[in-house]
């Protein structure tokens, strides 16, 4: 039992091609995936870059970084900081992008100002279907993020998010637990221990997931 090939664009058996492996489907060197996060879209998942990733521009300087294990359901979005409008004048009017001469005078300063920096997705996250992810937001590791919700906010670990403006809901589990799990950090393990104890990983088996850690690290 050895699981999918990490770098597999379509990482499901024969002709299906509703799911692709983010990684293997985008460029440029402002976005990351780790191995086997996953995007599912019945129309063209391999456009992800494209369809999910708005107002992305390189000369920002903000990257969106997706850890590995993590589920992203169809219609997730995410909104760099490229979307920002100057907010010191009277008008948040783009003038500037029109040039013809409105470009004059225009300090970028004035849009540097509201930018918020990286969009970081933790490991093993599940974002559900049409989630919106606001500019500069970290989502924690183990989160789980609602169908529809607008996060534009920072997601704790192992949180469960929903609404506009998302808020917790609960977490998964007790502070020990996700203190535990955070040390052990399953996800960076090398692919054959986590096959070894993919039980544990997905039956919940703390006890197993610790002894792993400890005697083979």
């Amino acid at each position: 039992m050895h699981g999918p090939d990490p770098d597999a664009r379509y990482p499901f058996p024969g002709a299906a091609t509703h799911t692709v492996f983010i990684k293997n489907v985008i460029s440029g060197s402002n976005i990351s995936a780790g191995d086997y996060s996953y995007y599912n879209d019945t129309h063209e998942p391999e456009r992800f870059q494209e369809k999910c990733v708005r107002y992305h521009f390189e000369f920002l300087g903000d990257r969106l970084v997706i850890g590995k294990f993590c589920a992203l359901a169809t219609g997730v979005e995410f909104i760099m900081n490229g979307a920002n409008h100057a907010m010191t004048g009277f008008s948040t009017y783009p003038f500037h992008i029109f040039e013809n001469g409105w470009e004059k005078g225009f300090d970028f300063d004035t849009i540097a100002q509201g930018l918020r920096g990286d969009t970081v997705v933790g490991n093993d996250v599940w974002i559900g279907t049409g989630a919106t992810i606001m500019p500069g937001v970290t989502i924690g590791h183990g989160a789980i993020v609602g169908s529809k919700a607008v996060v534009a906010s920072d997601v704790p670990d192992y949180a469960i998010v929903a609404g506009n403006p998302a808020r917790v809901i609960r977490h998964r589990f007790d502070r020990a637990t996700i203190d535990a799990l955070l040390e052990i950090g399953w996800w960076d393990w090398p692919i054959t221990r986590i096959v070894r104890h993919l039980n544990a990983i997905r039956g919940a088996d703390l006890d197993e997931l610790a002894s792993a850690w400890r005697d083979e690290r």
